[in-house]
């Protein structure tokens, strides 16, 4: 093992060491500590939290990459995820912390007063999840293969076990904090690099002022190659898919299970509202970064690595090879590496980068560091989320409404442990890209559970069958058209993952049209709805808004 990879190892078994730590410190003893966190997590720590529970391998690993190949049209990924955070923050968070759930599904199935609707979000959730937790330990895979110099799908079972103990011993207590020191170390990480290419490139430490100016030398490259340049909008893809791709983005974001979770770990509304506020901050740093890390990894490759000999290849180039990430052919026989004769995944650009630059083994092993927390914390929430989808919505509430709360914990951690093993099996060979699994989960959660939640919260006449024909007909578009379009059929040009472009509008028209022809709630059920929108100090009854203070 070379002196990068052994830093870059030391680095990730120190980082596994104090999440693990953390885990123990913070092991759940009651079944509010592992599902909510005790409801006790102060809003800028949530925040934080919530920022490394979001800040997925996909977005850390696979978002520049994607941008730096897609130019433009990546930014539909950027734009998407920001403004359902928006979406979720002004329009739901704060109404479904004060229901006072632990979970979605248990939400819809007392919203509704449904057993049944309970059941189907909770299968839902279940699905959306897994698929979402299969992108995150292929991104783990990617990152310890090429540490270890093996197969990705060898390093992604390392990651399996390593998320499945954390997981199961701390619970959601445990994973907030967990997920607080994981977002300091990714976004620490991913910063770092860019300011030494700002550094290098352009003698300024500031990279989100300085890479315009390179963007505008990469359009004067792409030009003297005659390939389309790299500013240009919707080159690599359909106005119409940009658009379907940002909209199911938006949609995801604010119907996710595991990202909704979080706001019921804080006290009150006001402070589920404050949460969203620093979540915000704190994504926002990445999401800034990642176009400039994009433009600076695109102009070293195309201005140091393309037009080289191939026998003179940096040894970064064999490593990355050997991943089976990288592919570098002489197709023309010419000995000389063309920029068309590179071919990259999207997944390796954060990862090769600090490698290409020649950062030094520190700055690399740091990124290796970062990128295990992406989707160490990721995976971290969304098995808390089939947990308790698992062991709260079904076997409890549904199976077993005696369960003791020993019982409850113990059918919890093993659903994490049974459903870490079966997402690692699948992540062995991923069915795409790390951006393209986690749309498909975005496009699920949003043409499944979007309308569901905004009409369950803004709309009192809104009923249980509305609510199943809904949910229902919204996961069966959503995966159809998935497939469906993976294999060619496609509308308008929406490609899979687009597909809540599709599904939502239906979605909403089922659940309006059902549940205008069918029975409106109980006069009871409807005054919750309304009570929702009030501040918590604030209740509706009989009509009126009372203080509930007396006064």
């Amino acid at each position: 093992m070379d002196q990068q990879s052994v830093v870059s190892v030391l680095l990730i078994l120190a980082t596994f060491g104090l999440y693990i730590g953390i885990s123990i410190y913070n092991r759940a003893k009651a079944t509010s500590d592992f599902y909510v966190a005790g409801r006790g997590v102060p809003p800028f720590w949530n925040g934080m939290a919530i920022g490394g529970d979001w800040m997925s391998a996909a977005s850390f690993i696979g978002m520049a990459g994607t941008i730096m190949i897609m130019g433009y049209d990546g930014l539909a990924y950027i734009m998407g995820w920001t403004g359902g955070y928006l979406f979720l923050t002004f329009l739901l968070a704060p109404q479904l912390r004060k229901y006072g759930r632990y979970t979605v599904p248990e939400f819809i199935g007392d919203r509704f007063d449904s057993n049944t609707a309970r059941l189907i979000a909770a299968i839902a959730t279940i699905i959306i999840s897994f698929t979402y937790i299969i992108g995150q330990l292929s991104g783990s895979g990617v990152v310890i293969g090429r540490i270890l110099n093996i197969p990705a799908m060898y390093g992604t079972m390392i990651g399996v076990v390593v998320i499945a103990i954390y997981a199961t011993l701390g619970g959601m207590k445990g994973i907030t904090w967990t997920q607080v020191a994981q977002y300091m170390i990714l976004i620490i990480a991913y910063v770092i690099p860019i300011i030494f290419m700002s550094l290098q490139i352009t003698s300024n430490p500031l990279p989100w002022l300085t890479y315009g100016n390179i963007v505008s030398e990469l359009g004067a490259l792409d030009r003297e190659l005659g390939i389309t340049e790299y500013f240009t909008p919707f080159a690599q893809s359909e106005k119409a898919q940009f658009i379907a791709l940002m909209f199911t983005l938006m949609v995801g974001t604010a119907a996710l299970p595991h990202v909704i979770v979080r706001f019921y770990t804080v006290t009150t509304m006001k402070a589920a509202r404050w949460s969203g506020a620093w979540a915000l901050v704190f994504i926002a740093i990445l999401y800034l970064s990642a176009p400039a890390y994009a433009a600076f990894s695109r102009f070293i490759l195309m201005t140091r690595v393309a037009g080289q000999q191939i026998s003179e290849l940096p040894a970064w180039t064999e490593a990355w090879v050997n991943t089976g990430l990288l592919q570098v052919a002489d197709t023309n026989g010419d000995g000389i590496l063309q920029w068309s004769e590179l071919i990259i995944k999207n997944d390796i650009v954060v990862m090769a980068t600090p490698e290409i630059a020649n950062l030094g083994v520190f700055v690399i092993g740091l990124v290796a560091a970062g990128a295990m927390a992406a989707a160490l914390s990721t995976a971290g929430g969304l098995l808390i989320t089939i947990s308790s989808s698992f062991a709260h919505d079904i076997y409890y509430r549904l199976v077993n409404p005696k369960a003791s709360d020993k019982n409850r914990l113990k059918a919890g951690r093993w659903a994490i442990v049974l459903a870490t093993i079966v997402a690692g099996v699948v992540a062995l060979d991923p069915p795409g890209v790390i951006t393209q699994i986690v749309a498909w989960a975005f496009g699920l959660a949003g043409g499944t559970f979007f309308p569901v939640l905004l009409l369950g919260v803004w709309w009192k006449r809104a009923n249980a069958k509305g609510a199943i024909a809904g949910m229902l007909t919204g996961l069966v578009v959503a995966l159809t058209y998935i497939f469906l379009a993976r294999s060619g059929i496609m509308l308008f040009g929406i490609k899979d993952t687009g597909a809540a472009l599709i599904a939502v509008p239906i979605n909403f028209l089922v659940m309006v049209i059902v549940s205008l022809k069918t029975a409106a709630p109980s006069q009871k059920i409807q005054d919750e709805v309304v009570d929702l929108r009030y501040p918590e100090q604030m209740t509706y009854r009989d009509g009126e808004v009372w203080m509930n203070d007396g006064k």
